[in-house]
């Protein structure tokens, strides 16, 4: 089914699922420091809601999961912010003009850190006198794909490893390149012992103040963690329809999608 969304035909049947399945088993990632979901039957009394054991016409399963530290998950800046703001009311549309890059984070001192310049590497970009505008003014997102891009990282436990981050530099770029939404194959944008400093959370959400929230910080856009995307998905520009559950939370599971883009037509 070919669409049409803001002069840029994409087929719908067609769809890059860049998310990661949660699932009950050793195979789901996990950061954070928690357990692996939780996926069970209701049981009440000698009453199982499971079709199997013959007791229920249904599968009635409870599940308990963390959207930060499960899997695939957007999150708004009321992830660290004083006041309550929810995902489910910040976003508000869902498909976006997105252009995807491959970045190798830069090795500094203990950590595996992206810069600012890693990604204009990225978007061919040699000089940062040349880099005004380096992202077109049609994305509207980013999605960060980083290397090694092993398909452990569908699995990964991420707890004390110290995993690549983003530099406050290199979230600052982001948010003046007037990017709404980036996402990224790590569990986190920040330093995962960072001493709650939250340098590229605050730099992307231009956060000032956490507790009274400034008037400019940017309620609208939003950071997708834990995706991961194939290498057989080339860099470049995409149509992404960025699909959250309707949680009134700072964070839900979601599933960005994909879409190569045929043709353009004004």
């Amino acid at each position: 089914m070919i669409a049409k969304i803001n002069n840029f035909e994409i087929d719908l049947s067609k769809p890059i699922d860049i998310s990661i399945p949660l699932t009950n088993t050793d195979e789901n990632p996990i950061a954070w420091y928690i357990e692996k979901p939780v996926i069970e039957p209701v049981v009440f009394g000698d009453w199982i809601g499971k079709v199997s054991e013959g007791k229920s016409s249904t599968n009635f399963n409870n599940i308990f999961f963390n959207p930060h530290g499960h899997g695939t998950h957007t999150e708004c800046l009321g992830h660290i912010t004083n006041d309550f703001y929810s995902i489910n009311q910040s976003l508000k549309q869902f498909f976006f003009f997105a252009k995807l890059v491959t970045v190798e984070p830069e090795k500094i001192g203990d950590d595996l850190v992206i810069t600012k310049e890693n990604i204009l590497t990225s978007l061919n970009v040699t000089s940062l006198d040349s880099a005004s505008t380096p992202l077109s003014v049609t994305n509207e997102a980013l999605i960060i794909r980083t290397l090694p891009n092993q398909l452990e990282k569908k699995s990964r436990k991420y707890s004390n490893t110290n995993p690549p981050y983003l530099s406050e530099d290199a979230a600052i770029f982001i948010r003046e390149s007037e990017i709404q939404h980036l996402l990224i194959d790590l569990p986190s944008v920040d330093k995962e012992h960072d001493e709650g400093k939250l340098l590229a959370h605050k730099a992307f959400w231009n956060v000032k103040d956490t507790i009274n929230l400034n008037s400019d910080a940017r309620f609208y856009a939003t950071i997708t963690e834990m995706i991961y995307v194939p290498d057989e998905i080339e860099d470049g520009n995409y149509i992404l329809n960025l699909q959250i559950a309707s949680f009134e939370n700072d964070a839900s599971p979601s599933k960005p999608l994909l879409y190569k883009i045929l043709d353009f037509r004004m």
